[in-house]
């Protein structure tokens, strides 16, 4: 998709060419001297339309207006909600036969960069198409968007970053949506590969005989009833000075679960396909850290394998020694996800990183706790978890903070291990983080389990990309905080001079 950030007044955005015109028109809006406007305060006196959020009017070749398709859409409070709601209705129409330009003018909205963030995300979500195993599925006609804005300068910073989340997003998207069959660990690796064309990415790939040799004998033992060779994929954004410590990003990339010899059901096994989302969304973010090139080093470490039942494969009850040397009593081999994270985790200690974030499509109970609306979100340290909860708000890619008190680890305890890979039914989705956290040492630590967001069901079956915007936008956040704050401050025994020369130097 071609999107292009635009200044357009109501009165430019009447006479705009374009095959659909959408304008979002909040509560508070007040109409100008134009057609735009004009048509607002018709349809409105009639009771033909309202301001509510996702309300439409569709016009054909209103007077005075260049587009031959108008959109009037009601934006509501002009709120984060109520801009979702608006920008939700609008895509039925973007796929319209006959729209290949279309215009998303929201210069009456008065939050223009948040406006810009979420119309960006709205027409890449609608325009997105699976077609690699499904090469008939029919393209979007429409080709390129327009977004009209007041004033450009103060939007360009969102619709870059909007920008680039798409990209990212929509690159997660599509490795989640891939048959297994079509995303085995060697794809998965050469997808990562693909992106160290950039300058400032690198990737290495560890094959059985490196990851044998660190001793991750948990991950080992997940892919040891696979006839498809383990990967560990480690890949680096270097967009900062050597020195500075990174941010450690770990994604779970089980290409399919069967379960194991704990074999799932059949129903829906299919969508075990998605069971590495958590790796595509740390390709997703090294796809958008490309486009952005913010001032930070990011580290993205992903174990990827099959979980499969053959001859090979670990029965419950076999005891793994993992990487950071504790013995773990496989219980239940559908628990997987956990004992390939455990010993990246203990991997990541090396890079000394400034935090370490896992994702994970881990846990069913974290579906039943909070859904499909936001990801499970824990952490070891407050401000890591308040930076993690304000990057989802920013970016509406929602999270939220679960709990990690010692007490909920009692069930992991075993008679023949350090620990057990599983605890009761009672506080899954806690009781797998707290496994995980044993493996953290004093690094700073989060845990996001994206089992309930990572991808939808039912007729619109497909990966979200979740949660790219999220990471992308805590690790923009986390460039600005490290960003050296300038000072004039002249020292009191400096010469006249030397303020001059220092801003020079910096």
């Amino acid at each position: 998709m071609n999107f292009e950030l635009k200044a357009l007044s109501l009165s430019s955005a009447a006479v705009a060419k374009c095959d659909l015109l959408v304008l979002l028109v909040p509560q508070a809006f007040e109409p100008a001297q134009d057609p735009l406007s004009a048509l607002v305060e018709a349809a409105v006196r009639h009771g033909d339309w309202s301001h509510a959020a996702g309300k439409q009017l569709h016009c054909y070749r209103p007077a005075g207006v260049q587009a031959r398709r108008v959109l009037l859409v009601g934006a509501g409070s002009g709120s984060q909600r109520d801009l979702r709601t608006a920008l939700g209705s609008v895509s039925a129409v973007l796929k319209a036969e006959g729209v290949q330009h279309a215009v998303l003018c929201l210069s009456a909205l008065d939050d223009a960069p948040a406006a810009v963030r979420a119309s960006v995300h709205s027409v890449a979500d609608a325009s997105y198409v699976y077609t690699l195993t499904k090469p008939q599925a029919k393209a979007l006609g429409l080709q390129k968007v327009t977004v009209g804005v007041a004033d450009k300068h103060a939007a360009t910073p969102a619709f870059e970053q909007a920008v680039a989340v798409a990209l990212g997003q929509g690159l997660a998207k599509e490795w989640g949506n891939r048959p297994a069959n079509h995303a085995t660990p060697t794809l998965l690796a050469q997808a990562a590969k693909d992106l160290a064309k950039d300058a400032d990415i690198d990737c290495k790939v560890h094959g059985p005989k490196e990851v044998a040799k660190l001793g991750m004998g948990a991950f080992l033992a997940v892919a040891q009833g696979s006839k498809e060779p383990l990967q560990f994929i480690e890949l680096s954004y270097q967009g900062a000075a050597k020195s500075q410590a990174p941010v450690v990003l770990v994604g779970k990339g089980i290409t399919f679960d069967t379960g194991g010899i704990s074999l799932k059901p059949a129903a829906a096994m299919d969508e075990m396909k998605f069971d590495m989302c958590g790796a595509a969304s740390v390709l997703g973010v090294f796809r958008s850290l490309a486009e952005l090139k913010p001032a930070i080093n990011v580290v993205g470490l992903i174990p990827a394998c099959e979980n499969m039942p053959d001859g090979g494969a670990i029965k419950p009850g076999d005891v793994v020694t993992s990487m950071s040397g504790q013995t773990i009593e496989i219980l239940n081999t559908d628990a997987e996800g956990r004992l390939v994270l455990c010993d990246t985790l203990t991997y990541a200690e090396r890079f000394k990183p400034s935090a370490v974030v896992d994702i994970a499509t881990l846990t069913g109970a974290c579906v039943i706790a909070l859904g499909g609306v936001r990801s499970g979100m824990y952490a070891n340290e407050d401000s890591l978890g308040q930076a993690l909860l304000h990057a989802g708000e920013k970016s509406q890619d929602l999270c939220w903070q679960m709990p990690l008190d010692d007490d909920y680890a009692e069930g992991l305890k075993s008679n023949f291990a350090d620990v057990g890979n599983v605890a009761g039914r009672a506080g899954g989705s806690i009781t797998a983080a707290k496994f995980l956290q044993r493996f953290v040492g004093t690094m700073r630590w989060a845990h996001l389990d994206i089992a309930g967001t990572a991808w939808k069901e039912g007729a619109s079956k497909g990966a979200t990309g979740r949660p790219v915007p999220l990471l992308v936008q805590y690790l923009l956040d986390s460039a600005a905080a490290a960003k050296p704050v300038k000072t004039t401050t002249k020292p009191k025994s400096a010469p006249r001079k030397a303020p001059a020369k220092t801003a020079k130097a910096e």
